[in-house]
């Protein structure tokens, strides 16, 4: 239930950087900006991954499947994004 609610953050993170890039620059401001979304989620991930480790008390190995999981999620949409965005 926990890696849901963080994908589902992660995917409102995505349309709030999606929606701030169209503000700025339409086409060419929103593609950016789920450029720019990667690095910001994969630091939210890995903190999520390390407070998994540290508070909950699981190892690396338990934890980097659950980290790449919630990654790849939202980082997948934003590809997506990028690439619909990109061809205008």
């Amino acid at each position: 239930m926990h890696s849901l609610i963080v994908i589902t953050t992660g995917l409102a993170i995505l349309a709030a950087c999606l929606l701030a890039g169209h503000a700025l620059g339409a086409g060419s401001g929103t593609a950016r900006a789920a450029l720019c979304f990667l690095p910001l989620w994969f630091l939210g991930a890995a903190l999520n991954m390390y407070l998994g480790m540290r508070s909950a008390g699981y190892g690396f190995s338990e934890e980097a499947p659950v980290f790449l999981l919630v990654f790849a999620i939202p980082a997948l949409a934003a590809l997506l994004c990028w690439w619909r965005f990109a061809q205008r």
